[in-house]
């Protein structure tokens, strides 16, 4: 009879197996290589949606998207965990103010000076890269509460004893007793089923936190200057990851941890065990989380930084000038360096179809974020303002939501308006306002909007509507982009003198008879124009 029995758990073991967690998660995988998982941008995202900062000194989510600033965050965060990539994205998106800015100088020229300790803080670091799940939200997240354990949880150990009963009286007394038996086994299946999926993620959830400990806990044994934030935190971490852990040794004995899980409910008990501490702990679990990602984001950007070509630390300047001396985009290979310098003006940027002007908006707002939130820029000498970027660059129609493009351009307009209005000072970037509507009313409506922004913020706006650049003359300095006679591209003084959008259409295949017509209706158009152009026309 016993040897049946065994038969009938040995039978039950395959299942039992297939529903339990996965024996590879219960280890710590520190002796495979890391894998940068493709996390969500809203996961990336959650350390910034949940910790304070100023709302109005935040880029917003248009700027976001409008200077590609997704793709740059990548770019900085290669080889770099869910940590580092969460405070990189929070320092780019919320900025810093100037004791922030000048204490991660300090830590990232301290990084550069010694490769060394470098590579040996990345390589302390890489257990953090072995967390496949963001928990941010589990530790920040005020909403949020360990779980509730079950009442019958304390009485877990007459589950057991009624199973063995049970098979003892089958055994012994009854075949009836088979039926106590079942139940007996529905009472300890019930509860792996039930919270599965839970236990599961709290799975991958524990060995990120264990991760953090981990690090935290070689941080204090390490003798570099960045590590004194670390000092004292080693023993608390190294108590609080053991107690995360299952019980040690249960791997030795092959299907120890599975029999424990399903006849003991062990893995039942430690998920609701192990969340209450993790909660209770949840301060010192913040503080790790905070050390650890401000390292490996300090880190990354020194790395960065290694192996850009040109950059440099950005001068402060006031909120109405700015000056960016060869300045790149980081993303866009062999980019022109190009240099622009404003003082108590903004900026009419003009120039040539596809020669570059929307480029250079990204590449100025980049570097503006860039400067504010790390303290460097990709130029050869910049002076900067440390001010949030605003940028409309591209808005689109909503088929779905029965907006127009104008429609959309308007509702972009004011947002920028409000933004200029509000408490700080603000950088507007705009490029090609107004092109849903009409060339007059565009120009009309551009030219009001544009006068009042430029009295309240800084403002650099490209368009190809150049009767602008005369009507804003008084607030906003006219530059145009073109290529010299060497054929490179630069920024300088003026408006653009001769368009090609007409020339175009013989180079991409119209026939010439079409090129004239075009080019007969231009002059008629010209022709039009009769009404003065002045600043006066802008005058209260």
């Amino acid at each position: 009879m016993s040897f049946t029995v065994f038969r009938l758990f040995a039978s039950l073991r395959p299942l039992l197996g297939r529903l339990s967690l996965p024996a590879a998660l219960e280890r710590e995988p520190l002796e495979r290589e890391p894998v940068d998982y493709p996390f969500a941008p809203t996961d990336v995202a959650q350390l910034h949606r949940l910790t304070p900062h100023a709302p109005a000194d935040a880029l917003d989510d248009q700027t976001w998207r409008d200077l590609l600033l997704d793709r740059y965050s990548e770019r900085l965060s290669g080889a770099t965990s869910i940590f580092g990539r969460q405070m990189l994205y929070r320092r780019l998106r919320a900025g810093a103010d100037d004791g922030e800015a000048a204490l991660r100088r300090a830590r990232i020229e301290g990084l550069l000076a010694e490769p060394a300790r470098l590579d040996g803080l990345q390589r302390t670091l890489r257990a953090l890269r072995h967390a496949d799940i963001e928990v941010a939200a589990l530790l920040f997240d005020p909403a949020l509460a360990a779980p509730l354990a079950p009442g019958w949880l304390r009485v877990w150990f007459l589950i057991p004893l009624l199973l063995i009963a049970s098979i003892a009286a089958a055994l012994l007394l009854s075949p009836a007793a088979w039926l106590l038996t079942g139940v007996a086994m529905y009472l300890l299946v019930a509860p792996q089923m039930r919270y599965r999926e839970r236990m599961e993620e709290w799975q991958r959830s524990r060995t990120a936190l264990q991760m953090l400990l981990r690090v935290c806990s070689l941080m204090d044994g390490s003798a570099h200057p960045l590590a004194d934030d670390f000092q004292g935190r080693g023993a608390p971490a190294g108590r609080i990851g053991r107690a995360l852990a299952r019980r040690f040794g249960i791997e030795l004995v092959p299907g120890a941890k599975e029999y424990l899980d399903w006849f003991m409910l062990d893995n039942v008990r430690h998920y609701f065990r192990s969340t209450a501490l993790a909660f209770e702990r949840r301060i010192f679990l913040q503080e790790c989380y905070l050390l650890c990602a401000d390292l490996e984001a300090d880190v990354a950007l020194a790395r960065h930084l290694a192996w850009m070509p040109s950059w440099c630390w950005a001068e402060r300047s006031a909120a109405d000038a700015l000056a960016l001396d060869g300045g790149v985009h980081p993303l866009v290979d062999g980019a022109s360096a190009l240099s622009i310098t404003l003082d108590g003006k903004g900026a009419f940027i003009s120039g040539q179809n596809g020669v570059g002007k929307s480029t250079f908006l990204r590449t100025l707002g980049l570097n503006l974020a860039a400067a504010r939130a790390f303290g460097f820029c990709y130029a050869r000498h910049a002076r900067l303002p440390a001010i949030p970027v605003v940028a409309s660059m591209q808005n689109e129609d909503s088929l779905l939501g029965g907006q127009s493009l104008y429609i959309a351009e308007l509702a972009r307009a004011r947002e920028l308006l409000a933004a200029a209005g509000g408490a700080g000072p603000v950088v507007c970037l705009i490029d090609e306002i107004f092109r849903g509507t009409n060339h007059e009313e565009s120009v009309s409506a551009a030219a009001a909007v544009l006068d009042e922004l430029a009295r309240r913020a800084l403002v650099v706006v490209s368009s190809h509507n150049l009767v602008l650049g005369p009507l804003l003359a008084h607030r906003l300095a006219p530059w145009r982009v073109g290529r010299g006679p060497d054929g490179v591209l630069a920024l300088e003084p003026g408006v653009l003198g001769r368009t090609n959008g007409i020339a175009l259409l013989a180079e991409h295949g119209f026939d010439l008879a079409v090129q004239d017509r075009a080019e007969r209706v231009a002059r008629w158009l010209a022709g039009q124009r009769h009404a003065e152009v002045g600043a006066d026309l802008l005058d209260d």
